[in-house]
């Protein structure tokens, strides 16, 4: 029996320097496949920390740390496959840049639990 899900895709600018922002937040009652996460420098060189919170071990692991991006620069993973349980999020932050503008965009198939 298929279980009722959802494709959609999330973005996010990171135009602050050492700021964290929030990318994707696996809802509440789902599990979420992400098959894309990309991310473009549009200015400067930057470094890019990519961060995944797992609830299950209430911690923090680094999916992309400090990678150095000049401007023009992106990186794609398209090749596997993240799978968050509800609550799982993914952080984006931008560093070594008084501008940076770090654009960031994942799709992620979000299937839907049933309660109870």
């Amino acid at each position: 029996m298929l279980k009722p899900s959802r494709l959609k895709t999330y973005n996010v600018s990171a135009e602050v320097e050492d700021e964290v922002y929030t990318l994707y937040t696996c809802p509440a009652n789902c599990s979420a496949q992400m098959n894309l996460l990309f991310l473009a420098n549009a200015n400067g060189n930057t470094s890019v920390n990519v961060g995944w919170y797992r609830v299950q071990y209430d911690d923090t692991f680094s999916i992309l740390g400090g990678k150095n991006l000049v401007s023009g620069d992106f990186i794609q993973f398209s090749d596997a496959v993240i799978v968050f349980e509800a609550g799982d999020y993914l952080t984006v932050q931008a560093t070594g840049n008084a501008t940076p503008d770090i654009d960031v965009l994942c799709t992620v198939e979000e299937t839907f639990k049933p309660v109870g």
